[in-house]
């Protein structure tokens, strides 16, 4: 399984992080050692001071492709989720000082919860559908689907250029604006639309 996240794919967020939009999907790779099975909690590692959330909305690819066209790329997939790509800011913002890849910031133990249900495709509008995560009972962050810069299959046919997709790969398809620290004791809940996704302790 390869967890395969997209960056700058909502402009707020490029905004706040103060980044600059590309003309092509950004994309990076996180190790199956990141991923957190549903109900577990998140232990906050010791080499960061500055984890943040970033909640996302997750594509399962439920058949193997490569050089996939667009049109063709909703056949690639049937189940949408919600995950975390938790980021250790503090160590990012190193890495962009320097020049240097950023997987010690993202592909860390245990970083991309993902979301106790999928939910079919066809039940849901892809092109307007709406995320939010609370952070300890409180709305931190807001995101829609019709506010990404690339969409699914846009990003499932750009990806599959570079790499076979394989099934049960997960692609965690971009952040919006509001991302925040977490601390020991927080409790992460995420949604798509009114129904609840996960939820993540943090200790």
């Amino acid at each position: 399984m390869k967890i395969i996240c997209i960056g700058r794919n909502y402009a707020d967020h490029a905004k706040e992080m103060k980044s600059q939009l590309s003309s092509e999907p950004i994309f990076f790779l996180k190790p199956d050692t990141s991923y957190l099975k549903p109900g577990n909690p998140f232990f906050i590692p010791s080499f960061s001071d500055n984890i943040h959330y970033e909640c996302e909305i997750v594509v399962k690819i439920c058949k193997v492709g490569k050089n996939i066209s667009e049109k063709f790329a909703p056949k690639y997939y049937k189940e949408i989720g919600l995950g975390i790509d938790f980021t250790a800011r503090d160590l990012q913002e190193k890495c962009k000082e320097k020049g240097t890849p950023w997987e010690i910031a993202k592909s860390f133990e245990h970083s991309s919860p993902i979301s106790k249900v999928f939910i079919d495709k066809n039940s849901i509008d892809l092109n307007n559908l709406s995320f939010s995560l609370k952070l300890n009972d409180k709305i931190v962050q807001r995101g829609n689907s019709k506010d990404m810069i690339f969409n699914i299959d846009h990003i499932i046919s750009y990806v599959s250029k570079f790499m076979t997709l394989k099934t049960g790969d997960l692609i965690y398809t971009g952040t919006p604006a509001g991302v925040g620290k977490v601390n020991i004791g927080d409790n992460l809940t995420g949604y798509i639309g009114e129904k609840e996704m996960f939820e993540v302790r943090v200790k």
